[in-house]
């Protein structure tokens, strides 16, 4: 029989592993306002959870207080049960201006029972039009899961649960712009696109089903780089692990899986809307 102090020894790393994931998860009063939505956005459980919602006359938003340089970007999202034909939940980083660079999320809803569609895109001044979509291999409304996004000089990764989808490495040597000079901050919106969202826009948001709420937790930033008055949080003796991260050959292979099975548009294959050849980066991505 084990004696009490062999019982306690062996529940204190037990409670410094919860409490430092307890720590490491960010608290939405502390790192984010909500911006529009009159109240359809809450954050609530003392900044642990955060919802938008959406009905016929406005769906709602919020952005991060801080702006971020390069790092690894996690939030865990429970998107919008049930028929969400015409919605999108949108999840990204962004800067701003015609010149903007912008990193997107996107959950395309769908009608009950039909995957969501999972829409990527990276923009670089101002110029975006790198799509590529994806089934989820989960139902993306049971559950939280995970969706991060790795940025760093050299390339950008979409990851769900920890397991790659995407992979965009920087194209400066062929000439085209990547995004590393513009701090981005975090933005979240739940939306009404029902002109082009569920099946190019012939299924329409079923208002009598709202009102519409994805919701969110555990965001973490700690592998990330504030930008502040001009300079980094990150000094280049101390680097956060993310500034150098790349695929290994385990998750090299995880990412050509999901492509292989759970891809369903890739624009560096779609010789239709390209007749004339691919854009560059396609040669490397």
């Amino acid at each position: 029989m084990a004696s009490k102090f062999s019982i306690v020894a062996l529940m204190i790393p037990l409670f410094m592993i919860i409490f430092m994931r307890a720590a490491s998860a960010g608290n939405f009063n502390r790192e984010f306002d909500i911006t529009w939505g009159d109240g359809r956005a809450k954050i609530l459980n003392n900044g642990e959870l955060l919802t938008l919602s959406l009905d016929k006359t406005s769906g709602s938003g919020f952005q991060s207080k801080n702006e971020y340089l390069f790092g690894k970007i996690d939030m865990q999202l429970k998107l919008v049960p049930g028929n969400s034909a015409g919605t999108v939940t949108a999840y990204y980083l962004s800067s701003q201006g015609q010149t903007h660079d912008e990193i997107d999320f996107e959950f395309l809803g769908n009608l009950s029972g039909d995957p969501y569609i999972l829409h990527t895109n990276v923009f670089s001044q101002g110029k975006g039009n790198r799509e590529q979509q994806f089934h989820l291999w989960f139902d993306p409304t049971a559950d939280f899961h995970t969706y991060s996004i790795l940025w760093n000089p050299q390339r950008i990764i979409f990851s769900v649960d920890g397991t790659p989808i995407r992979e965009f490495k920087n194209p400066e040597s062929l000439g085209v712009a990547y995004p590393k000079s513009q701090p981005m901050r975090i933005y979240s919106s739940l939306w009404n696109a029902d002109d082009w969202a569920t099946r190019g826009g012939l299924v329409k948001t079923d208002w009598s089903q709202a009102p519409f709420t994805a919701s969110y937790r555990n965001f973490n930033a700690d592998n990330a780089c504030v930008w502040s008055s001009g300079s980094s949080s990150c000094s280049s003796s101390n680097p956060p692990a993310a500034l150098g991260e790349e695929l290994d050959t385990t998750s090299q292979d995880r990412l050509k899986w999901v492509q292989k099975n759970y891809m369903i548009y890739n624009y560096c294959s779609d010789s239709k809307r390209f007749p004339q050849g691919f854009p560059p980066e396609c040669s490397i991505n």
